[in-house]
Order: structure tokens, then sequence, then C-alpha cells
């Protein structure tokens, strides 16, 4: 079993409501037990949403809180 981005296998779950499929994913799904995650969703994030980047900074200063 394999843990994978759902919006790779077609869920609708991007920050558009978009999925974007990726057809290597795809054939592994047939080979393998794919479990689907949304990290995002996950975090509380709702589908669709307004798009979130960090700007200015890094991931690592958001983190501690100095974005």
């Amino acid at each position: 079993m394999k843990l994978i981005s759902a919006c790779l296998l077609g869920v609708r779950c991007r920050y558009d409501g978009a999925s974007k499929p990726c057809q290597k994913v795809l054939d592994l799904a047939k080979k393998e037990v794919l479990i689907p995650v949304c990290p995002e969703q996950l975090g509380g994030l709702s589908t669709p949403r307004v798009p979130v980047e960090i700007q200015n900074s890094t991931g690592e200063e958001v983190l501690l809180g100095n974005p």
C-alpha cells in the first residue's frame, strides 16, 4: 500500500476544484493498492478555495511564525 495525492488519481480536490490525473499514477493503481489523500483537505482547507502561496518568504519562516 502506498499513499498518493488524490488529485493525481483524478479526485477533484485541487484548490480550483479540478484534478490533475497522472498517467503513471493511474497505471500504478492497476498494480498496487494506492491510498488517495489530499493534504490540503486534511489540513482543513475547502475545495474549491482561493489559491494561496508564500511570497517574499520561505516555508520554514512561515512554520516558525515569521511570514
